[in-house]
């Protein structure tokens, strides 16, 4: 076969050498079995050159074909064609189902033919598709990857288990659904419109064990499925598809076995489904065309796939045979559906003439009526064609009869041995064949009629260049190619491309060996990170052309246009310290709620949100094409450390990094240009044209993507040869730099509109020539980074003016300087000193050249009289700050039309007199800097992540420099070149940073105009080399192709861009309305935190007595022996929850004070009836008691024979709830029989950091206690319910506890599955048995006996309950009690096995967001929504059994006074949470408890914690009970049951709460929401107080005002027109103006 060179193709000028050796084979054929391979071993056969046909008419669309081709010699069939296809043209990539999704058995997902086929260990290396590439947790991880290519279609499959998992609509999956909407969306959000799939060969399996495809009832379940599908998405679908491939099904599912379903039966089967397909596809198609298409206007159609197959000699037999071939193949699923509704005659002959011959083993292929005929005929809006290779083509010479698909079709498959193979052994590289079987659809199909799509090409590859695909590059751009001929030379009508596949995938048969992918895909790694292949930048350049265009043509770039620039004023020399001091007035005294608090909203739609780089750090190609170097290539080369020669490639990589740009969605593009790049030696004399070629590509390209280029002209990297006259130091650089810019401005103008000239001076003037971190490697401390920086200075304004004289009024861009800047607390803010030492310090740092360029042309006055007097100070005659003309003031000040700022941290600054000795900048300021221990590390040890200094800090811009446009040109943090894609901390930095900028914009009024995040990937970080990652992408810098990779990250601040910020979601918004009626409020406490008394009245010791009297194991060594003394205080204590208005009260009996040894044999009779009092008198309240019989102080006595880890417990347990019912149940009708036996069997006997303290047995005791405890639960329940309930009609149950828990990495199966498990450990523990199934849940019994049997044991640690066990725990409950704090985020952790412990068995770790607001616990963070999902959780997963909430609440650490606005606010969320779980979601809630009624015992941590409503002063010997706040808070929302909405007027629980309620005695008001009420006052909603008080107030002016104008014209009156009233007046007049102007 003859090489021919491509000629022309401007893809980026890859097709202008690329070789025609290529023709591509199939994607969704890499799973599928060739014929070839049926019987008949592989040959290479020569073909001839030509073809010769009888060119008679009668022709078959065969024949027409051949001979249309046939005279075609090599040069010409090859080939390369230049044009575009159609406007409009359907550029598309493609996915299935079962290949990509993963997720096999999540969210209700049935189970598929193939996930169980690859369970039967059918697939190669036993591989399964149960993770795949997890896109069913990475729905906007695929979407990225499509904006990057740039596609505006996506063609993808629906799994129909995942939305009917029987495959009946009965047993609709409402999760799965849930995620194709989202998927839909997402798609159409990023302009892509979904070509969806029905059906990609996953089968229920429930559907394949009544027969599949061979039952034809499934016809009819398949078309119901089709129309829910039509129905539920079709209003924003309108490309479908029904089947694709049906050949394949058919043919490699039914016939040959080797997929799915696994069943070889070729002469019947194989038909049989074919058959049924046919018939299901005409079905759906007519119902969408009845039912949809008037009112949706989709299209719906099938693919097929097909090969081209030619002749493999000149004999008309052998062309006929071909002919038959593609009947067998293509005409199979073709004929009927696009010409007569029936099989095609060769096939049908051909069969007959089989069976003919083998009447033994006879082919039974079914047969339509004359109504199916018509009902088929005609069924498709567009002909989908997958086509992958070809094949030549002779009869089969074998007539032995056998079931053979070959045989039956009487012919024989073969390749030319010049086709190049594929790593997949049936698939060859044949592009012309391409063009010929669009030509034979056309004549044979289609006519003019529909258009055709071509739903289906790709090539596989292996090898461990995943990266740089070569062969699918050029084998795509041949493929492609030739449907361009087609379509321009032939006149077929091909609408659409579709390139298989999106990412490499799960191949079928072939496992994950074969990768069709444009992304390369880790299969080893969890988190499934997809990185773009070469083809995927060269698709994207087809896409970008619509075809292929002549590198000759000239593409015309629209630039991006600016507002129109406002010239910033003249300002004024800051004071010392300046007026900026009042943002620490305003801020540094904020409590962490008002500080932390996440602000919900968006930015301006014009916000410019964008991502930075430089030169040196991306570009590499140090000295290519002319580059002269620069001085970091001096100084990295000199030091032999690592360097920026090649760093990311960019340089050689401007389509790859426009990929990302593109995906990320940024709006401008920060990056720098490279002085010595341009001018090799500093100077125009040196111009590299080719340095200026690759800077107007990448403009160019930015632009035609409508990303705005925002350019440095200065980023560190001066040429070494203008080093080499001195640097900056040298006044000659300030014209050398204005000519090098005044060239860009020329070069670049009229398409860069945003221009940057210095980026952060103070660094490099500081570091270059201070320090001599930085090169030049100068260290003069003392003096030169002044010099420096008053060269820099000029140097930008003389650039500033050039601009704005000679560009600005033709290409009306902007200018600006770059400057760096963390932010400072004082170290004292109520001491002046720090609060100027920190003012100083800013001064030093960002005022150092914003005051000269921002203020007045000079420095702050606070640097110059610091600087000043440290050099008189050291005997030097003149100050070591230079000092500017008057003339260079004039020209400096208001040299920048907007400030930008790049910022990382915060600090810590305070007052501090530095040695006079040592000549140095840094010294100069006297300032020492600190950072705050707690403050979030980062890998880089000079930054904390403390992002609320970013608010700070703009807001001092503002106060500082009259609020400029301000654009935050980089903000990011590092993380270590270990990390992996997975970067959480980078996620929690930019969220926690753009919303405190979000937060300036917003509520401050900052003019913040844009944002970059930094870096775009990672780089050379400078000094650190690349040891530390600021990117978004990761790039391998050990692989040569230094291939990109989205890191999470990058997917986050995607969507942060898309949403413009933090919009408010709809499940956040408030909801307001009303509890059921007899809804149970609540509050509680426990009896040993409360109690006190503790040796009181014979009352015997628990665990918790001892364990608190043990040493070091309770916090400030504290003791519940009086704690609030509530066991003197039951008045007291009864008359606080009056106050409270609880109609509920829980609280716990003290099982030691009424059975001081824990059993019956004595009875401590005033121990019980203090219960007994305390029980009338809650009742003589109305208030019921809700009694738990164990929370957490198990008789001493009891654990000295082993506590719960003794099963006689159980025994004791139920005898002393058989006496509490008998003593008290005639009273209490609310029973717990145990509080939070997670705790006591974790935290008591695992961990022991709570009573009894033991914790060397972690493996087994928490395990073996719990077990007890629910039968000890069980049997107190049937006691209750066998020998109590008919007297007593109480309710009986048990409190469990859990947080609610999210994946860490949502995106991430083996996070989703960590999130599950560590629930299942946690909340499943007690559940499972108690409310679903007697037993523990299947996850802890598979973990626990798996890494037992691994530790070589015989058998699980965990024990197992006996049949009858389980019957009977199983149901013993009347309500679910549940206790619920906060939301913990999750993640897989591998603790070996080394040690047994329940931590190992459960094998995750937590950590929490950042963003979350803190309690005073440290395991307390204010999740409110986590309390709607985890009870949402209970009704999914256990029925929605009756649910009262038994404990939630928050939190403060120390004595926080009366004033507990956070409590009000977490009670306001959580509460509201409760009422959507019991409104929105149906969730059976009967009741909810807030913890706690008054501040007492927290366990280990003492009285540190304080939960309380009510305060408890430890330090008066009579422990009064303070109401705070919150307390008003929560009985008004008892009262009100509920929260009323405002929009309906004043409530009447409101109005009777003013009139009737007692003063309050707490002194304070809350400044938070005090109230659930709102109302609209003047157009701002507030609460109803603040209304009532506004209105009073607008009121009472009201009153004055018309007193004073009664006066006034009595004045008139009485003075008439003298000129002593005139004069008086004028008086007042000038008087109100002054008035005026000083307000």
């Amino acid at each position: 076969m003859n090489e021919v060179p491509i000629v022309g193709c401007d893809a980026n000028y890859f097709l202008d050498s690329l070789p025609l050796y290529y023709q591509t084979g199939t994607s969704d054929k890499e799973s599928t079995s060739s014929p070839m391979e049926d019987g008949v071993k592989l040959q290479h056969v020569e073909q001839p050159n030509e073809v010769k046909l009888p060119t008679a008419s009668g022709l078959t669309s065969y024949q027409t074909v051949l001979q249309k081709f046939s005279n075609q010699f090599a040069a010409e069939r090859d080939s390369f064609l230049y044009g575009t296809f159609p406007s409009g043209f359907l550029w598309s990539t493609a996915t299935a189902s079962f290949k990509i999704e993963g997720g096999w058995a999540e969210q209700g997902k049935g189970e598929s033919i193939w996930d169980k086929f690859a369970h039967e260990g059918k697939i190669e290396r036993n591989q399964t598709a149960d993770v795949a590439c997890d896109s069913f947790n990475k729905i906007d991880y695929d979407v990225y990857l499509m904006r990057g290519l740039r596609v505006n279609t996506y063609k993808f499959s629906l799994s129909w288990p995942r939305i009917f998992p029987t495959g009946y609509r009965a047993k609709l999956n409402q999760d799965g659904v849930d995620y194709y909407n989202k998927l839909i969306d997402s798609l159409l959000e990023s302009n892509i419109q979904p070509m969806v799939t029905l059906y990609h060969w996953d089968l229920p399996q429930s559907l394949q064990d009544i027969g599949g495809w061979q039952n034809e009832s499934v016809i009819d379940i398949f078309a119901d499925y089709a129309d829910f599908c039509f129905a539920t998405f079709g209003d924003r679908v309108k490309y479908w598809i029904t089947f694709n491939e049906p050949w394949v099904v058919s043919y490699a599912g039914y016939g040959t076995g080797q997929h799915a379903p696994g069943i070889s039966d070729l002469n019947t089967a194989v038909y049989k489904v074919g058959h049924g397909i046919i018939k299901a596809h005409a079905k759906a198609w007519h119902m969408y065309d009845k039912n949809y298409r008037s009112r949706q206007h989709g299209q719906l159609g099938i693919a097929l796939n097909s090969d081209w197959v030619e002749p493999s000699t000149q004999n008309p037999t052998e062309v006929s045979t071909a002919d038959r071939y593609l009947q067998f193949m293509l005409g199979w699923f073709a004929h009927p559906i696009f010409v007569n509704g029936d099989y095609p005659a060769a096939l049908k002959k051909q069969i007959e003439k089989y069976n003919q011959e083998c009447s033994s083993l006879p082919v039974q292929l079914p047969s339509f009526t004359e109504k199916e005929k018509n009902y088929i005929n005609g069924t498709s809006d567009f002909f989908g064609l997958s086509h992958y290779t070809s094949r030549l083509i002779n009869s089969t010479t074998n007539n032995t009869c056998a079931s053979n698909y070959n045989r039956i079709g009487d012919f024989s498959p073969h390749v030319h041995p010049s086709w190049p193979p594929t790593a997949s052994p049936w698939i060859y590289i044949v592009p012309w064949g391409l063009r010929r079987l669009l030509n034979f659809v056309r004549h044979e199909y289609i006519g003019t009629n529909i258009p055709i799509y071509i739903t289906g090409h790709g090539v596989p590859t292996d090898g461990n260049d995943f990266i740089n695909d070569t062969l699918r590059t050029e084998t795509s751009a041949a493929y492609i190619n030739e449907a361009l001929k087609a379509f321009i030379l032939d006149g077929i009508d091909v609408r659409a491309f579709t390139q298989w596949s999106l990412m490499d995938n799960f191949e079928g048969p072939q496992g994950y060996s074969h990768r069709f992918g444009l992304h390369y895909v880790n299969f080893e790694d969890s988190n499934r990170p997809r990185t773009p292949k070469e083809s995927a930048y060269f698709y994207t350049q087809i896409i970008e052309n619509n075809g292929f265009v002549n590198s000759s043509s000239n593409n015309s770039v629209q630039s991006l246009t600016l507002n129109k620039i406002k010239r910033l004023t003249d300002l004024p020399a800051s004071e010392v310290p300046s007026k900026a001091k009042v943002v620490w007035e305003k801020f540094s005294n904020q409590d962490e709620m008002e500080r932390d608090n996440f602000l919900h909203d968006t930015f301006s739609e014009e916000f410019g949100w964008g991502v930075s780089t430089s030169a040196y750090q991306i570009e590499g190609g140090w000295n290519a094409d002319g580059k002269g170097p620069s001085i970091w290539d001096n100084f990295t080369h000199n030091l032999n450390i690592q360097n920026g020669d090649i760093t990311c490639d960019s340089y050689n990589k401007i389509d790859e990094d426009l990929y990302m740009l593109r995906a990320l969605r940024v709006k401008n593009y920060h990056f720098s240009v490279s002085w010595s790049r341009i001018f090799p030696n500093g100077r125009q004399e040196s111009l590299n044209p080719l340095g200026v070629d690759y800077y107007n590509k990448l403009i160019n390209n930015l632009l035609a993507s409508n990303i705005t280029p925002m350019v440095t002209l200065y980023h560190w990297d001066i040429p070494q040869a203008l080093q080499d006259i001195g640097g900056w130091e040298n006044e000659e650089l300030i014209d050398l730099f204005n000519a090098f810019a005044d060239y860009c401005f020329i070069t670049f103008g009229d398409r860069v509109k945003f221009w940057i000239t210095f980026s952060e001076p103070s660094v490099f003037s500081w570091k270059g020539y201070g320090t001599g971190a930085f090169p030049p490697s100068l260290k003069k401390p003392g003096d030169l980074p002044y010099r420096v920086a008053h060269v820099l200075l000029k140097a930008h304004a003389k650039v500033f003016h050039t601009y704005d004289d000679k560009y600005r009024s033709t290409q009306k861009g902007l200018i600006s300087i770059s400057l760096n800047a963390d932010w400072v607390e004082p170290k004292v803010t109520n001491d002046l000193r720090d609060v100027a030492a920190a003012d100083r310090y800013l001064q030093f740092t960002l005022g150092w050249f914003a005051h000269p360029i921002f203020k007045n042309g000079d420095y702050p006055e606070a640097m110059k009289w610091a600087v000043g007097n440290k050099s008189e100070l050291q005997h030097l005659p003149t100050s070591r700050l230079p000092q500017f003309t008057e003339k260079e003031k004039t020209y400096i000040r208001g040299s920048a039309d907007v400030l930008c700022i790049n910022t990382y941290t915060t600090k810590i600054v305070s007052h501090q007199i530095n040695k006079l000795k040592t000549f140095s900048y840094e010294h100069d300021r006297d300032t020492d800097e600190q950072f705050d221990q707690s403050w979030p590390t980062t890998s880089d040890k000079n930054f904390r992540a403390v992002a609320w200094g970013l608010r700070r800090l703009l807001n001092w811009i503002k106060e500082e420099y009259n609020n400029p446009p301000i654009y935050v040109t980089e903000n990011g943090v590092a993380t270590k070149s270990s990390s992996s894609v997975d970067d959480t901390d980078r996620i929690f930095y930019y969220k926690t940073y753009i919303n405190e900028a979000l937060k300036a914009y917003k509520l401050d009024h900052v003019n913040l105009k844009g944002y970059a995040a930094r870096s775009l990937m990672d780089s050379f970080e400078w000094v650190n080399e690349y040891s530390l990652q600021f990117g978004l992408h990761h790039v391998n810098f050990k692989d040569p192709n230094r291939q990109r990779t989205p890191k999470r990250s990058a997917h986050y601040y995607a969507e942060i861009i898309n949403d413009n910020g933090f919009p408010r979601q709809k499940d956040d918004e408030f909801l307001h309305g009303e509890f059921p009626k007899n809804f149970a409020w609540s509050a509680a406490t426990a009896a040993y935190q409360i109690e006190g008394a503790w040796r009181a009245d014979g009352k015997g010791l628990s665990i918790w007595d001892t364990f608190s009297h043990t040493p070091l194991k309770v916090g400030n060594s504290d003791t519940g022996d009086i704690a609030c003394d509530s066991y003197h205080k039951i008045e007291e204590d009864v008359a606080i929850l009056k106050e409270l208005k609880v109609n509920h009260y829980r609280f716990s009996l003290s099982w030691p004070r009424i059975l001081p040894d824990g059993t019956t044999r004595f009875v401590n009779e005033v121990g019980l009836n203090y219960y007994i009092k305390f029980i009338d008198a809650l009742l003589k309240a109305n208030i019921k008691p809700q009694v738990t019989l164990y929370h957490w102080d198990l008789p001493q006595a009891l654990q000295d024979v082993g506590g719960w880890e003794n099963s006689s417990t159980i025994d004791r347990f139920v005898e002393y709830a058989h006496f509490c019912f008998q003593k008290l149940g005639d009273k209490v009708k609310f029973w717990i029989t145990l509080n939070e036996p997670y705790n006591t069997a974790l935290l008591g006997y695992g961990y022991g950091t709570a009573a009894p303290g033991i914790g060397t047995r972690l493996g087994t005791a928490p395990y073996v206690v719990a077990h007890n405890l629910i039968k000890a639960h069980a049997e107190v329940w049937h006691l209750y319910n066998e020998t109590y309930r008919s007297q007593q009609h109480g309710l009986i149950s048990i409190t469990i506890n859990s947080d609610w828990v999210e994946p860490r990495n949502p995106y991430k199966q083996e996070d989703v599955d960590a999130a599950n498990r560590h629930l299942m450990f946690y909340g499943g523990w007690f559940a499972f048995p108690i409310f679903k199934n007697g037993d523990y849940n299947e996850v802890m019994k598979t973990r626990v006996r798996k890494m037992s049997l691994a530790q070589g044991l015989t058998k699980s640690r965990l024990p197992e309950f006996t049949e009858s066990e389980k019957k009977k725990i199983k149901g013993t409950y009347d309500f679910m009690g549940f206790n619920h704090y906060t939301t913990v985020l999750a993640f897989n952790v591998n603790f070996g096995n080394f040690i047994p412990m329940y931590d190992a068995d459960r094998g995750t770790g937590t950590t929490v967001d950042r963003t979350w607001l803190r309690s005073g616990s440290f395991w307390l963070k204010v999740t409110p929504w986590g309390y709607r999902k985890i009870l949402n959780w209970i009704k999914k997963e256990f029925n929605n059994p009756p649910i009262y909430l038994t404990e939630n609440g928050i939190s403060e650490h120390g004595d926080k006074g009366l004033n507990d606005v956070w409590r009000i606010n977490y009670h306001r969320s959580y509460i509201n949470e409760v009422l959507k779980a019991i409104k929105l979601d149906g969730v059976d809630v009967r009741g909810y408890t807030a913890w706690s009624l008054m501040d007492n015992f927290e366990w280990a941590v003492g009285y540190a914690d304080r939960f309380g409503l009510f305060y408890v002063n430890y330090t008066d010997p009579s422990l009064p009970r303070i109401p705070k706040a919150s307390t008003k808070f929560y009985s008004t929302i008892i009262h009100c049951n509920g929260f009323p909405d405002p929009a309906l007027g004043p409530h009447k629980c409101l109005q009777s709460e003013a009139t009737t309620t007692e003063p309050s005695t707490v002194k304070t008001t809350p400044t938070g929401l005090t109230s659930g009420a709102q109302v609209y006052f003047l157009g701002l909603e507030i609460s109803s107080l603040d209304a009532t008080s506004a209105l009073y107030t607008l009121f009472i002016i009201s009153i004055i005002a018309v007193v004073l104008l009664a006066i006034f014209a009595y004045k008139i009156w009485k003075n008439g027109r003298s000129r002593k009233y005139l004069d008086s007046a004028s008086d007042t007049m000038n008087l109100s103006g002054n008035q005026n102007t000083r307000i």
